[in-house]
């Protein structure tokens, strides 16, 4: 056998090999978002340090913390609006920062705060961004009543933008995520500034879209009403990720630090003042319902507690343990700067 044989039968090898890796990797589940060692600086100010987050595809992954913790700028790096300082963001397995064309491709972007046509009318502003994303008229035309009903805006489609309230621009703009059909919305504070019912609106198309097999990473101020849709909640505080999880999880974890409720019938301070000095009691909170205590005993301790108030003499209307919620989950772990292993 001549030497340029050898040569093209180990070349014939190599390209089998790395057709095999290929389609091995073809094979393989490719997390919809995969962030390694995120990191993101602004002169002296570390915005993100070091993030990792793993989100399978048709997770609906709610993104907590305060302003100026990281989500914005998290989604920003993800939305391909801004360049990491150092580490890498994946979409749907495409590097946001060699592969933008192809992220986009596949991501609905709805910032905290966005701009609107206001000389368009409603269904003139979806056409604008189907052209935009090179969808043909004809199928433009099929697809946008179709959107208009899905946000609840069918009655809207000749209205022009300005005449819009805040919430149905809000659901307009979640459409104008959707005219292009991605796999993943990446939604900051989508609820912002809505009414309660704009708000419940706004759930209920969330949800929707969770039943159509979308991805959704979603950060937002009122995530308890969205606990039920939620499949895992990540924790951002100053730049780091500081617990995540599924909700359920997360919630068995801080049992052992219960949340009881208590209603008296009178004689609150005093009561207030008397639980102060208990053991396993960590915190108090009185309001119009009551007194809320953050415990840290078991059940043999809570019914110890129970008694001590029915022996020193208050007259309990109710003595019972909360159900945890994703704010008492975020107070609990954020409270000073703990996070969960």
């Amino acid at each position: 056998m001549s030497k340029n044989s050898e040569i093209e039968i180990i070349n014939v090898d190599l390209l089998q090999n790395t057709s095999d890796e290929l389609k091995e990797a073809a094979d393989r589940e490719v997390p919809m978002i995969e962030i390694k060692q995120l990191r993101k600086v602004f002169g002296s100010f570390q915005a993100l340090k070091s993030i990792d987050l793993t989100i399978p595809k048709g997770t609906v992954f709610g993104f907590v913390g305060p302003n100026g913790a990281g989500k914005s700028t998290t989604m920003s790096i993800l939305a391909t609006l801004m360049m990491p300082t150092s580490g890498y963001a994946k979409v749907d397995g495409f590097d946001v920062t060699l592969h933008p064309q192809e992220v986009r491709k596949r991501i609905g972007y709805m910032p905290d705060f966005f701009g609107v046509y206001d000389q368009f009318k409603t269904v003139e502003y979806l056409h604008f961004y189907g052209a935009s994303y090179g969808i043909p008229k004809a199928e433009r035309e099929e697809l946008i009543p179709q959107l208009l009903e899905l946000v609840n805006l069918s009655d809207k489609k000749d209205a022009y933008v300005d005449t819009l309230s805040r919430g149905m621009k809000q659901r307009l703009c979640l459409a104008r995520c959707l005219v292009h059909d991605p796999e993943l919305l990446i939604l900051d504070e989508p609820a912002s500034g809505l009414d309660p019912r704009a708000r419940i609106e706004m759930r209920e198309i969330l949800r929707e879209l969770k039943a159509m097999g979308k991805t959704i990473i979603i950060s937002s101020h009122i995530l308890p009403e969205l606990a039920e849709m939620v499949d895992e909640i990540g924790v951002i505080e100053h730049g780091e990720m500081i617990a995540i999880g599924n909700v359920a999880d997360i919630q068995n974890k801080l049992r052992v630090k219960r949340f009881l409720h208590v209603r008296l019938r009178d004689r609150e301070e005093e009561a207030e003042a008397f639980l102060r000095d208990r053991p396993y009691v960590n915190r108090i909170l009185r309001d119009e319902r009551g007194i809320q205590i953050h415990f840290g005993g078991q059940d043999a301790e809570q019914s110890e507690l129970l008694h001590e108030m029915v022996s020193a003499g208050f007259q309990l209307i109710s003595f019972s343990e909360a159900q945890t919620n994703l704010e008492d989950v975020f107070l609990e772990i954020t409270k000073g700067g703990e996070g969960i292993e």
